[in-house]
């Protein structure tokens, strides 16, 4: 956990950004946050535990309550905890997770264009795949399998066959059964397919991308983790050719 917080608080500075006061504030939220960070490191705090309430954190910090509330924000921004109205702050839940905006304005700031992110894609999700093939569990390859179902019934409603699209990436990472791994690819497919929704519509052969997918599907099923591999990276690949032709623009006399 603190290796997320490290890693986010590079790409999205310190909590001096939450808070309008000046630098004894700033400092201030930045000791919640090493509070915080310090019990889950010792094992005091587990995802699902109950944080002290805003003014028991201030008594025992002896910082200002608006400060306690900018710390806590930024590890929500984080993912690291989640406010529940009526029930207090508690670490977050479940798997880990990343949040894209860091990311976006990383890819932004650098420049970073679509190219870019699917050399991203193909780098983490071959070798997912090829892990998935290694670890998944029976019900895990039957959920990806489920997706794949889903994507030949949608073969004509784009939003929703990007919808399966999208869950079928998810079951993958999934299968490969490294939390952290997942929570990344999470992130960086957030990008992707935030972009992608708006081009969907003009998909030209839904039916190839399916077929695509049941390839990477059924090698991981047959435990063949180079198959497995060697079909993500060409799916996409393929996808990258794709996205390019979707989002050229018409001929003129083609316009409506």
């Amino acid at each position: 956990m603190s290796a997320t917080i490290d890693m986010m608080g590079d790409a999205m500075g310190t909590p001096a950004a939450l808070i309008p006061g000046g630098s004894r504030d700033a400092d201030a939220a930045e000791q919640v946050v090493a509070h915080v960070r310090g019990l889950i490191e010792r094992g005091a705090l587990r995802p699902g535990d109950r944080l002290d309430s805003e003014r028991g954190l201030a008594l025992h910090l002896g910082v200002s309550r608006t400060s306690v509330r900018a710390g806590l924000r930024w590890l929500a921004a984080m993912g690291v905890v989640q406010t529940r109205r009526g029930a207090g702050t508690f670490i977050t839940d479940g798997p880990p997770t990343l949040v894209s905006e860091p990311l976006r304005l990383v890819a932004a700031l650098h420049g970073l264009d679509l190219g870019g992110l699917f050399e991203v894609r193909r780098v983490l999700e071959a070798g997912t795949a090829s892990l998935a093939a290694e670890r998944a569990t029976p019900e895990q390859i039957a959920t990806i399998s489920d997706e794949v179902t889903g994507m030949y019934s949608a073969l004509h409603d784009p939003q929703t066959f990007l919808d399966y699209d999208l869950r079928f990436h998810r079951a993958v990472a999934a299968a490969a059964n490294n939390p952290m791994l997942g929570a990344i690819i999470e992130a960086v497919a957030a990008l992707f397919f935030e972009q992608r929704r708006a081009t969907i519509e003009r998909a030209h052969n839904l039916r190839e991308s399916a077929d695509m997918h049941r390839k990477i599907y059924q090698a991981i099923r047959a435990r063949d983790a180079e198959g497995a591999r060697a079909a993500m990276h060409e799916h996409v690949r393929l996808a990258q050719i794709a996205q390019a032709s979707d989002d050229a623009p018409l001929p003129s006399g083609a316009r409506s």
